[in-house]
């Protein structure tokens, strides 16, 4: 879950709102997202057979389209993820090259390309040796971020930060509303890695780990999180906030203690980005590979080579993020677009865990008569499935359009799939959900067409 979304947070909520619209939306998101993590928590235990996690509900609760729309959606978001760890680094870079501009240039992506092949060579030789450099670059990331904390909380001035409590806003509820609403898809974005002991849950030899994994990871992550938003506004304006270039977090620092601060925050982002790109890369490749293995996708993306690695996953998913890469070029803030692309993605299999736990409880499966815990899982369920739909209305039309327009061809995967398995493609219901998305690609590609979504 840490990766570049930390070290962008106060510019992105500076922009957005002040410290009150702040705590309301880490509230909300945390709240939500507390509650997804319990879910994942009570599927690793009431469903060990489902051992891939994320897509592996889907499919059980919803039928084969569903599971595969889940796979894919996670998969795509994956890849749009691994493009902004790339932009922020170019972005942090050129601060002192100035050809990588904003980590859109044509420089920026040609750096970024090379960086991609040589991780994706790295993980090719074995994933045994990337999840090694994983550990050692967790650590290595974590330094710079505790540090930034105890600088700018001994920095915090409280009349700073009262100053700007309000957002600087008429202070009514739709004002509110309007400031946290804005910030919902980054919520979502830092919090994207929470399924990941889901995902790899075949691996686990206790089931018990898979979801005390989830909730840890998620209590621990939150704290940096909130602390890492709200502290800014005690030590700059909000429109100061607002102007810093990204990583905001190194202009924080910078502003606190000098260049130095700066330079340190900017190096342990590289690290983490670096890392988190090498971990999401494996997580990717791991879904897909998993999806195969449930002839959800063709066979052939279950390839593994003499190292058992993915390679066939591992491909196509590095493909995918050389594609949007090149595509950043075109975007006028290549940074955000990805982030919210992202989270847009990514809602899509949350919302159909959520709501297969949500089923599992109304239609008591996996229950016995009085059990006392079904009261408590369809709590969490039906506020996991409430909050997931919620920030896909908050996310906005645009992005579920963009999302339409990527699931729309990947949809051929599936296609393939059940055609190499002799299987009627679609149910009834399925061809209906197909022709929305279609629907919405289209709609989407003349909005982009005519310039009423601009990137």
């Amino acid at each position: 879950m840490v990766g570049a979304g930390i070290f962008s947070l106060p510019a992105r909520f500076g922009g957005a709102t002040g410290p009150f619209g702040a705590i309301v939306a880490w509230l909300i998101a945390g709240g939500g997202m507390l509650m997804l993590a319990f879910v994942f928590q009570s599927l690793a235990i009431r469903k060990p057979d489902l051992d891939a996690g994320i897509y592996a509900y889907a499919k059980a609760g919803f039928g084969n389209y569903l599971g595969f729309a889940a796979a894919f959606g996670f998969w795509a978001g994956t890849c749009l993820g691994n493009t902004t760890y790339f932009v922020l680094i170019k972005s942090t870079l050129g601060a002192v090259f100035p050809i990588f501009g904003d980590g859109n240039t044509p420089q920026a992506v040609a750096a970024s390309s090379v960086i991609l092949w040589a991780f994706h060579f790295m993980i090719l030789r074995g994933i045994k040796e990337a999840a090694f450099i994983n550990k050692v670059v967790t650590i290595a990331k974590i330094l710079p971020i505790f540090l930034f904390i105890i600088i700018v909380a001994f920095a915090f001035k409280a009349d700073l930060f009262t100053g700007s409590f309000w957002g600087g806003g008429a202070y009514n509820a739709g004002e509110v509303f309007n400031q946290v609403r804005s910030t919902m898809l980054v919520t979502v974005f830092v919090f994207i890695g929470i399924e990941g002991a889901s995902v790899y849950s075949r691996f686990a030899k206790r089931r018990e780990d898979v979801g005390w994994a989830t909730v840890m990871g998620f209590i621990g992550v939150l704290c940096l999180l909130v602390l890492v938003t709200l502290l800014p506004y005690g030590v700059m304006l909000r429109p100061e906030l607002a102007e810093l270039r990204q990583p905001s977090m190194a202009g924080v620092l910078r502003f606190i203690v000098g260049d130095w601060g700066a330079w340190f925050v900017s190096v342990g982002l590289i690290v983490s980005v670096l890392g988190a790109y090498l971990a999401w890369s494996l997580l990717a490749a791991e879904v897909l590979y998993s999806a195969s293995k449930s002839e959800l996708v063709p066979k052939w993306l279950g390839i593994e080579n003499k190292n058992q690695v993915p390679v066939a996953a591992l491909w196509l998913t590095n493909i995918l993020v050389q594609v949007f890469l090149i595509s950043t070029l075109f975007a006028q803030e290549a940074f955000n677009l990805a982030l919210e692309m992202t989270s847009a993605m990514t809602l899509i299999p949350y919302v159909l865990v959520a709501g297969y736990a949500l089923k599992l409880t109304l239609t008591r499966e996996t229950y016995l008569s009085g059990d006392r815990d079904r009261g408590w899982d369809l709590t969490w369920a039906g506020i996991a499935t409430i909050y997931t739909i919620f920030m896909i209305v908050a996310g906005g039309l645009t992005h579920v359009l963009l999302s339409c327009i990527l699931f729309a061809p990947g949809t051929l995967l599936f296609i393939f799939a059940r055609r190499e398995q002799a299987r009627q493609v679609f149910t009834a219901a399925e061809i209906a959900i197909f022709a929305v998305i279609l629907g919405g690609a289209g709609i989407g590609i003349y909005a982009l067409a005519t310039g009423v979504i601009a990137i």
